[in-house]
């Protein structure tokens, strides 16, 4: 272990949860190995001795998280003198998580009117390991001034700027909502102020012009990331379910309270709304439920008073309830649900891991590069991509090559949700095809808006003008104008003729199309590059604490030796274009020279045609998948093989043995799998499962950006 940082709160309510699991996702972007620990517990309500920070880890990470120790078990021993022997146990605890990591975080204890000795018991923890620490403060309701006081006080504490010990501060929640208004019902985080009265980073930042204390991190408030799902307004309101629906995923961005006539207020039926109103209010019901059926997606209906619905309203609604739509029912009527409300925790809960994952990695984006990158600096242990790292490395590649990708099915709902994420993060220049009121009616049915940076190009407009170029390309088969025009009705067909005239740089499809409706124009259009035998394909797959490429899962159904070879070598270069250091194995039903066999002698063959063509790199065969993964296993089956028990690149001898093995890790494992992405292609084109989620149409775009700038 090299660098152990200790995040030290210097009150209750900046947020160090959020801070650790953000700085602990920003080291594993760099790659840096990390461990967690906090060494006392800040008690759960109504779950003795569980800490929040280590539950979400333990349910949101592959990290060791080691027990805290109870407050009342620390409280024991100060009150008899032995605090001693407290930071002994806290230190052994501490050592056998962190000896094996480059850096180790460790989270201070929040100070608060039930331990007022927090500061003091986290200067002697801090001495105990060894640990530098840094600040983490929220502007609160403070002044600039008032919060240089304290944070100059709570240096002082540490031992000043002299001991050394304290190396920067993160500053949290800038620009927070400091106060909650007479009237509930602007936002739903339960604390609301007017934009005016919110003061940005370049405030906070000045403070500092003069301070030898570094900020290494100026993060500012975002509502989207406590925005709760029904699911957690609805415990918290102990409500009965009336209609469950789409109750675990929508999330709640506003409160409207329907006291007025529909008139007045239906501009608040809108995409995260919580809209709440008194059970005997059928035009509100109705109102809300035929805004459900346009595709509005209302974040929830909560009625009050204890009204259910009339059996007669309820069956009109029907359709409505089928589309998603949460409803619930509260005894309390709509003043006593509105006091209620604010007494609501917006805290992250525990189980929310889409909310932890945007928490982590909004966090980490505001943090200094230069510094994070400092703190692995010293550490002489190889680096492990992670997923997080890989995540991160893909959006900063896909990010430099700033490419032009088309994506053929323009108005389907996922598409055209990655496609607004992937411009406004700067991770491609997406062009949807199709007909514009179309996607824009999809965007707005998810509640969003589709900037000037997502390219729309009507297919009826542009068709025609890729007909004759299409006869040309296929002139040698016989293409027709007539049978050219009838394929151009196709959107893949007219995206990837796109991308044969260089208008993009890269085709991504898939989420509504067959593999083979992707890949086949590609292949007639495009075809292989110059220095390519065939095309094959990979999958790239986010195991819990790394990334393994195999390959091909998609493509080639029984390769010949020759051809398996060649499949090695392009993935062996795909991994190690994205990150991935290639240690290729041949995998088999057997092992070295214990089997014999058709099937296994090709992988043999093919083993050694690929060492001899490309002997840079190191590949190995054949091999079974337990000995190519398993350390213990490789030490049994292959002692002397350079990869068996560390291999990063998987190559299975068919495709039956590949797109098997990999639904099935994918899908026993509950893991995330990137690709196909094809390989030996002259330019990229890349598949999608149809079942692909937003994140992963997000990922194969970076994918196809990156491919196409090292085509380049």
């Amino acid at each position: 272990m090299s660098r152990t940082i200790m995040l030290v709160p210097i009150s209750a309510g900046v947020g160090i949860t959020s801070v650790s699991l953000g700085t602990l996702r920003a080291l594993e972007r760099n790659g840096v190995s990390v461990s967690f620990y906090k060494p006392i517990a800040e008690t759960v309500k109504h779950e003795k001795n569980r800490d929040r920070s280590n539950e979400i880890l333990r349910r949101a990470s592959s990290l060791k998280v080691p027990e805290s120790f109870a407050m009342q078990h620390v409280e024991s021993l100060i009150g008899r003198g032995d605090l001693s022997d407290l930071l002994e146990e806290i230190l052994a605890r501490f050592q056998e998580s962190a000896s094996k990591s480059d850096v180790a975080i460790v989270e201070g204890l929040v100070p608060n009117a039930d331990n007022q000795f927090a500061s003091q018991l986290n200067l002697q923890i801090a001495k105990t390991l060894d640990a530098e620490i840094v600040l983490v403060v929220c502007p609160d309701l403070d002044s600039t001034q008032q919060l240089k006081d304290r944070l100059e006080v709570a240096m002082s504490t540490f031992g000043g700027v002299k001991s050394g010990r304290v190396v920067g501060c993160i500053v949290n929640k800038v620009g927070a909502p400091s106060q909650v208004p007479d009237a509930p019902g602007a936002d739903i985080t339960g604390v609301f102020e007017a934009p005016n009265m919110r003061r940005g980073n370049l405030e906070i930042l000045s403070l500092f012009g003069k301070s030898p204390l570094p900020i290494i991190g100026c993060i500012p408030w975002n509502a989207e990331l406590v925005a709760p799902r029904a699911k957690d307004l609805a415990d918290h309101f102990q409500a009965e379910i009336i209609n469950y629906g789409e109750l675990d995923s929508r999330r709640l961005q506003s409160v409207t309270f329907c006291s007025r006539s529909l008139g007045n207020m239906i501009y608040r039926f809108e995409p995260g709304a919580m809209l709440v109103t008194s059970g005997d209010r059928p035009d509100v019901i109705v109102a809300a439920c035929l805004a459900a059926m346009n595709g509005v997606k209302i974040g929830c209906l909560v009625l009050t008073g204890g009204y259910n619905i009339e059996p007669l309203v309820r069956k009109l609604c029907a359709p409505a309830m089928e589309t998603g739509l949460p409803v619930v029912l509260v005894n309390t009527n709509t003043w006593q649900t509105a006091l209620q409300l604010q007494t609501f925790n917006t805290e992250t809960p525990t189980d929310d891991l889409e909310r932890i994952e945007k928490v982590q990695d909004f966090i980490a984006g505001h943090l200094d590069n230069q510094w994070v990158e400092s703190l692995g600096s010293k550490s002489n242990r190889p680096k492990r991509l992670s997923p997080p790292a890989f995540r991160f490395h893909l959006t900063e590649l896909a990010r430099r090559a700033n490419k032009r990708i088309v994506l053929p099915e323009g108005d389907e709902p996922r598409t055209v949700k990655a496609a607004l994420a992937c411009a406004e993060r700067g991770i491609a220049r997406p062009v949807l095809l199709g007909d514009p009121k179309e996607i824009h009616r999809v965007a707005e049915q998810q509640g969003l808006s589709l900037s000037d940076k997502v390219e729309i190009i009507d297919p009826k407009t542009a068709r025609n003008k890729y007909v004759e170029p299409m006869v040309r390309l296929r002139k040698n088969k016989g293409l027709t104008e007539i049978v050219a025009k009838e394929q151009l009705q196709d959107n893949v067909v007219l995206g990837t003729m796109m991308l044969a005239e260089d208008e993009v740089d890269g085709l991504v499809s898939g989420a509504v199309h067959t593999t083979a409706n992707t890949i086949r124009p590609a292949l007639q259009l495009i075809k292989t590059a110059p220095n390519a035998a065939l095309v094959s394909s990979v999958f790239f797959m986010l195991l819990p604490d790394q990334v393994l490429v195999y390959g091909d899962c998609a493509i080639n159904p029984d390769p010949n030796a020759e051809e398996l070879a060649d499949i090695a070598i392009q993935s062996a270069d795909s991994a190690e274009a994205f990150g991935i250091e290639p240690r290729v194995a041949m995998i088999s039903y057997s092992t070295g020279s214990s089997g014999s066999g058709s099937d296994v002698d090709k992988v043999r063959e093919a083993t050694k045609i690929a060492q001899e063509k490309r002997p840079d790199l190191v590949i190995d065969g054949p091999l079974q998948y337990d000995a190519a993964i398993m350390e213990n296993v490789a030490k049994k089956k292959a002692p002397d093989s350079p990869v068996a028990g560390r291999a990063t690149v998987f190559i299975f001898p068919d495709l039956n043995t590949g797109n098997t093995t990999y639904k099935a890790v994918q899908r026993s494992a509950d893991l995330i799998s990137i690709g196909p992405m094809l390989q030996g292609m002259r330019k990229p084109v890349n598949d999608l499962s149809r079942g692909a989620l937003v994140d992963d149409i997000i990922y194969t775009i970076a994918l196809t950006a990156i491919q196409a700038s090292q085509m380049k």
